[in-house]
């Protein structure tokens, strides 16, 4: 606990009257987490998300919010009603709320946190429900850590070196009444002079993070995305889609260049990443088969492909955390990393366009009227893609055994996401050999390569989402299985609903 004696609290609690120190202003200004500096935005941001779900508490912004729960240590009377996000249908049972409730006051977790501990203890599986638990705890830890003033690490300078110090060291009894008289405020006095100091020794880089956040490039790259399908459809003269689609890749690369640069690391280390690059990948690879083959086709499924990454990048913050975190140190191997991670993740971004081309094709042939000449020049797009994707994933997995003979010390070792890459390359294999020799009719193969991207998904979210198991842990996240469920039913359907047409024409 940090013990402060009543004459500086009765100072700091007149200063706060006379200004609010916890603006906005405070956005900018340098903090330490994570293993590196950052703005105090992107950490109140990324603290109080993964809290509450939410990017305010009450009417406050992150950084306000944040900001206050902090100065609770140093006794200020204040009471923000801020709500422990609560994801689990049991664990939401066990804490008394009902099923619509996805959210706990931190008081009421407060006075039943023992019962976490309780039923951690019980359980020896270590299913989904004691993840949950130990979620919940790490949430209410998280928010004890701010309270206690130990989550807001500053700059100091010492010495003529900049150090970082908890705020609990950094606002002392001296060092406040030193800044009596200096400014309307003084602890906005020591705040400035340590950012000033901070400034003068290691510069402004650490801003790069903020603009990456505010500019939110992704975001106007998903709006260019459907903005250039919509001009290819309507309209007869092409230019403006292939603008809008140019500017989408120009937006994509500036906003994941911005994001190497902040990390030191390439954009694929997690799974928003994967599905980062994966969208971005297929526009890419859509792009490039078009200059071969000239068909828009292709460029309209790279950016349908385009526009479910970003959309998943947006709208599933409860399954992909686009928080740059610290590696393990297998991956710190940046070479590596680059080569065989991208290699796997361009590889699944090609099936994607397979995938989507059949769908379309079989929903249309459905529903609609598809002449066995345009059926047969469908499938030969469709094969393309099949082809690029297999290749790229047959050097992902070459290169991630030897990435794993130099890591581990084994070249294969039957892991769960080695074993899923390696079924759906047999199973992407067996399709293109079995469309060349003409074992399977184009009616079969269109049906096939729908089905057969079930298993991509497998490979890329299963493993991490349901298995969770394996050497390759450091890529694993929660939640997802609700969507990988909803993903493998709906393609289930659109493939029976597919193959009764097929059925009468048989």
């Amino acid at each position: 606990m940090i013990k402060f004696i009543f004459i500086f609290l009765m100072t700091v609690t007149s200063a706060m009257a006379q200004m609010d120190f916890c603006t906005k202003e405070l956005e900018t200004y340098p903090v330490q987490a994570g293993g590196r500096e950052k703005p105090l935005y992107v950490l109140a941001n990324e603290t109080v998300r993964f809290m509450t779900g939410s990017d305010k508490i009450g009417e406050l912004s992150a950084t306000e919010a944040f900001c206050k729960l902090s100065l609770k240590a140093f006794g200020m009377p204040l009471e923000l009603p801020v709500a422990i996000k609560v994801d689990h249908v049991e664990v939401r049972k066990l804490l008394g709320l009902s099923e619509d409730q996805t959210s706990i006051p931190v008081n009421e977790l407060e006075a039943k946190s023992g019962l976490l501990t309780e039923e951690m203890a019980q359980l020896k599986e270590n299913n989904s429900y004691k993840k949950e638990l130990s979620k919940v705890e790490q949430r209410l830890n998280t928010y004890r850590a701010i309270i206690n003033a130990r989550a807001w690490i500053v700059p100091l300078k010492k010495d003529d070196k900049i150090e970082f110090v908890s705020i609990g060291e950094f606002l002392t009894q001296s060092r406040v009444e030193s800044a009596q008289g200096k400014g309307s405020n003084p602890v906005s006095y020591l705040f400035a002079e340590a950012k000033a100091d901070y400034l003068a020794a290691k510069g402004d880089k650490y801003l790069l993070e903020l603009k990456y956040y505010k500019w939110n490039l992704f975001v106007w790259a998903l709006l260019s995305s459907l903005l250039s399908i919509i001009l290819f459809v309507v309209m007869k003269n092409k230019i403006p889609g292939f603008i809008f689609a140019g500017l989408t890749i120009v937006m994509e690369i500036v906003a994941m260049t911005i994001r190497v640069m902040i990390s030191g690391r390439a954009p694929i280390t997690n799974m928003y990443e994967t599905v980062m690059f994966s969208g971005f990948g297929a526009l890419v690879i859509a792009c490039f088969i078009y200059f071969m083959r000239r068909d828009l086709m292709f460029i309209l499924a790279g950016l349908a492909c385009n526009v479910l990454g970003l959309m998943m990048m947006k709208f599933a913050n409860g399954m992909l955390d686009e928080g740059i975190s610290p590696l393990v140190p297998v991956l710190r191997d940046n070479f590596w990393l680059s080569t065989h991670v991208s290699t796997i993740i361009l590889s699944y971004a090609g099936l994607a366009l397979s995938w989507l081309l059949a769908n379309v094709l079989l929903i249309k042939s459905r529903f609609g009227n598809v002449s066995s000449q345009e059926y047969r020049y469908q499938v030969d797009l469709i094969y393309t893609c099949i082809k690029v994707g297999v290749v790229l994933l047959a050097a992902g997995i070459i290169l991630g055994g030897v990435w794993a003979d130099y890591s581990w010390g084994r070249f294969w070792g039957w892991d769960p996401k080695e074993t899923w890459s390696l079924i759906v390359l047999l199973i992407y294999m067996a399709i293109l050999h079995g469309k060349y020799t003409s074992w399977i009719t184009p009616k079969r193969f269109v049906p096939m390569v729908a089905g057969a991207f079930m298993s991509v998904m497998m490979a890329w979210f299963g493993v991490n989402y349901i298995l969770a198991s394996g050497l390759h842990s450091y890529g694993f996240s929660e939640g997802g299985a609700i969507f990988l469920g909803s993903f493998f039913l709906i393609q289930t359907v659109i493939l029976i609903i597919g193959s009764l047409k097929i059925s009468k024409e048989a």
